[in-house]
């Protein structure tokens, strides 16, 4: 039992921290008369609006037992009591990863970047957009591994379409579990799926690990408006019952699934949010919670949604704010676009939607990087490109100024005349490694240069970029009798399930 007890060990990747330990200040632009107002109408919504708990007897039957008042599957509670419950989840966890020098702490200080989620095609510049299958999912995922600056591997980088969607959930986690070793999410289309994710997470770690630790999260989506299925209530029932984590997300589009105005779609999610977490300290009191915030503005013309655009960029600050006040982990933001291609237009959207994430203070952000097409495609040069401005973040957020003696350079002064130079100074030669960020992929030459190897712009060194790692790729140490033993629980699970393909 001794491998149950332990992680293994793998080869270390990369030298940078596993999480970011955030520095900078949070950017709070609401005053204390906003945040009341606002914190009123989530209390509003859960007391006289209540939300509807749907298609789960269960959970209307813990709701029920627990106090609250239920009208068919209408749930209303008084606010002070939810909060009350919201306070007994923690405001820190670690998520552990089978390589514990990569396992991540979301809450407090602290910051996670994970890749985009849940893409059914892929895109490439030498092979274009298609169908997401099973070597795009492994491709993208090594590559996510292999990054410095992405912490955490989410789980359906992009959907591998070429298998049953009954039994694709069994090889996306198998795939997280052995071809990395960095913390990953579980499945939560279905109770089942959810239970395999579990049951996974026991063989991988151990149960006594897993007994008193978080080893893997589930991510589900609220049917906004105020609306909970029973995929997220049977998801929470599953993870938060064993103790492990489940981050919700209201996934509000202002205008279809909330109001045309900002502010109440705000306090719409926090209200859909903060009911899913009581509801998951209810089924076990202290499982971690990660209260999510994914709204966007749309088109009101055609119905399409928008990205990096004010609305959602002020959503982000005011969701961040009241979050801390409830003491809850957040995710929210990402490198998010509605563009089809690495264009202007991505740069821009992706930059202004993570710039403010950033500034919020989501602790756990999934789409950081490979976001394209609207979530609808996972583009393998974004998802380098994104995540080589990821580092420039980190390290915004990781030192913020520094005004130590070192950095202050009094002796750089006192060698350096008037008019003459630093680059030969003592304090830029015992600096100059760490000074700035370079990012890999940005081209800061003479346009000669720059010429002279080809005149690529940055889609086509991300294109080699992610080839070169590939090629490079070696797949992390696993205890073999672990493996093996994964392998025999998948294999047993495929046989038991018939093939679906919806």
């Amino acid at each position: 039992m001794a491998r149950r007890s332990r992680a293994s060990k793998s080869r270390v990747v990369a030298t940078a921290a596993p999480y970011i330990q955030r520095n900078l200040p949070f950017f709070d632009p609401l005053d204390e008369e906003t945040l009341l107002k606002l914190e009123a109408q989530v209390d509003w919504i859960i007391q006289d609006i209540g939300i509807a708990f749907r298609d789960d007897p269960v959970a209307l039957d813990i709701w029920r037992n627990a106090g609250a008042k239920v009208d068919g599957d209408i749930v209303r509670a008084p606010a002070d009591w939810i909060r009350d419950l919201c306070a007994k989840a923690p405001s820190e966890f670690t998520q552990l990863a089978r390589n514990p020098e990569k396992s991540v702490v979301i809450g407090g200080n602290n910051q996670v970047f994970a890749p985009i989620y849940g893409a059914p095609f892929v895109r490439d510049v030498e092979r274009g957009r298609r169908y997401g299958d099973m070597a795009s999912f492994e491709d993208l995922l090594k590559l996510s591994y292999m990054h410095p600056n992405l912490h955490h591997t989410g789980l359906v980088i992009c959907e591998p379409c070429d298998i049953p969607v009954s039994k694709r959930h069994l090889d996306m986690v198998y795939a997280h579990m052995t071809l990395s070793d960095k913390p990953h999410l579980g499945a939560i289309t279905e109770m089942s799926r959810a239970q395999d994710s579990v049951d996974m997470a026991e063989i991988l770690h151990g149960r006594d690990v897993m007994d008193n630790n978080c080893v893997i999260m589930g991510n589900v989506n609220t049917n906004s408006p105020l609306l909970v299925d029973k995929v997220v209530t049977e998801a929470i029932r599953v993870y938060c019952g064993r103790g492990q984590g489940i981050v919700v997300v209201p996934f509000i589009l202002s205008g279809a699934m909330g109001p045309v105005s900002t502010a109440a779609s705000v306090t719409q999610a926090m209200s859909e949010a903060m009911m899913c977490c009581a509801f998951a300290q209810l089924v076990h009191e202290g499982a971690p919670f990660v209260l999510g915030n994914f709204l966007s503005s749309m088109s009101l013309k055609s119905g399409a949604p928008t990205f990096g655009m004010p609305e959602p960029v002020m959503s982000n600050y005011a969701i961040g704010q009241m979050a801390r006040r409830v003491g809850l982990p957040l995710r929210c933001g990402g490198s998010l676009t509605a563009s089809k291609i690495e264009d202007a237009q991505a740069a821009y959207e992706s930059a202004d939607s993570m710039h403010s994430t950033m500034l919020a203070g989501a602790h756990f952000v999934l789409h950081s990087a490979g976001w394209m097409e609207g979530g609808l495609c996972t583009g393998y040069e974004k998802l380098i490109m994104d995540a080589d401005r990821l580092g420039g973040y980190q390290k915004v957020l990781s030192l913020g100024l520094d005004t130590s003696d070192e950095a202050l350079a009094k002796d750089a002064y006192q060698e350096v005349a008037p008019g003459g130079h630093f680059l030969g100074s003592a304090h830029t030669m015992r600096n100059y490694q760490t000074a700035f960020y370079e990012p890999a992929l940005s081209d800061s030459e003479n346009v000669e240069s720059w010429e002279e190897g080809g005149a690529k712009d940055m889609r086509q060194r991300a294109f080699e970029k992610w080839n070169d790692m590939l090629a490079r790729y070696e797949k992390p140490a696993i205890d073999p009798a672990i493996e093996e033993e994964l392998q025999a629980y998948v294999a047993r699970r495929k046989a038991e399930i018939p093939d679906a393909w919806y």
